[in-house]
């Protein structure tokens, strides 16, 4: 075979092998933690191991035809190779979403809060599961749980503000728990998805609908952000654990030299992918959503996480007069209930009895 067809059969095998272990970790390694064994677990691991092997092979055929210091030339090629890893199987995890359960004894009903099941239906007619308790108080809070989990994960959050007279409206996000459609863990339906949840509160009689507001952790909280912006009935905004669900949200923090340059790279060319991959429009900015709402925030952030500060005060920066922020000393992401309960009840009703 001639020098250049071999070249190119080389590069050929070389990138169907980066597109095939990329897709083989966003599918295989994500659906054999969550879910274990299944059709997509088998066929991602497949990919894997397939495209692993095509990269091995491409390597071994460039080691036999080139000899010396050219040789040199697979470090730059190892670090495309990467690279191209990086922007494949984060926008394919991200994406390609497996089911997931609630976990066994997770629920209101555990910690003594009389639940009801309930669903509604999205504009883009998805049909979301929810769990209601009903208002004491006249208001009511929207609860969203971040990636890769249920609405279970909000059922301790749900049982702080329920004893203090709220509503809580504890949703599965699309394809997560018991709702249909597809998931997607960057948030990206979340404007759809909280718009229902507040369409279903304000059609209920022992709620205000002037006295609505939403908590979200993780992803739950970028969506709360967001959707604050595209919903006036929004009253208040609590966010725990927010960082960034688009490029433009990680480049306002980031920091700067050589590793920011290249995160803010990698950054751009994986949520371009995403965007190919989903049905999801890309939304505006966490910082353009607080600077178009004219809701408050109050954003809570892991001391063990500095990534969350830094993104939360650039969106105090944005509006100082609207948005505070605590941030939890010691407390993992997510968990500033569990590291400091007393003063998240303290801090988190005493923030919503003032806006709702």
């Amino acid at each position: 075979m001639p020098a250049p067809r071999r070249a190119a059969t080389g590069l050929a095998v070389a990138v169907l092998g980066v597109l095939a272990t990329g897709v083989g970790v966003g599918v295989g390694i994500r659906h054999a933690q969550k879910v274990g064994l299944s059709v997509p677990t088998v066929v991602g691991l497949a990919l894997l191991v397939t495209g692993v092997l095509l990269l091995g092979a491409a390597v071994a055929g460039f080691w036999q035809r080139v000899h010396g210091l050219r040789r040199l030339w697979l470090l730059p090629a190892a670090l495309l190779a990467l690279v191209g890893l990086y922007v494949v199987a984060v926008p394919v995890a991200v994406t390609v979403v497996p089911p997931t359960a609630h976990p066994a004894g997770s629920t209101p009903a555990a910690r003594g809060l009389d639940a009801e099941e309930v669903e509604f239906t999205t504009a883009d007619d998805v049909r979301l599961s929810a769990w209601w308790v009903a208002s004491e108080n006249g208001a009511a809070v929207v609860l969203l749980h971040g990636a890769g989990e249920t609405r279970a994960a909000t059922v301790p959050q749900a049982d702080v503000l329920a004893a203090h007279g709220y509503g809580v409206l504890l949703v599965d996000a699309r394809g997560h728990g018991d709702s249909d459609g597809r998931g997607m863990d960057l948030g990206w339906h979340g404007d759809a998805d909280v718009g229902a949840a507040v369409d279903f509160l304000e059609g209920r009689d022992d709620v205000d609908p002037d006295r609505i507001g939403v908590l979200g952790l993780s992803m739950g909280g970028e969506e709360a952000i967001g959707a604050a912006a595209a919903d006036p009935r929004i009253r208040a905004v609590v966010a725990e654990g927010a960082t960034g669900r688009t490029a433009a949200d990680k480049d306002t923090w980031l920091p700067g030299g050589v590793s920011g340059a290249v995160q803010r790279v990698l950054d751009r060319l994986s949520y371009a992918v995403v965007d190919l991959l989903t049905a999801g429009s890309p939304p505006r900015s966490l910082r353009e959503a607080v600077t178009d709402s004219g809701a408050p925030f109050l954003l809570i952030t892991a001391g063990t996480v500095p990534d969350e500060e830094r993104a939360a005060e650039v969106l105090r920066d944005a509006a100082p007069q609207r948005v505070q922020v605590w941030t939890v000393d010691g407390a993992t992401h997510t968990h500033a209930l569990s590291a400091e309960p007393d003063e998240w009840e303290e801090r988190v009703t005493s923030f919503l009895d003032g806006a709702l």
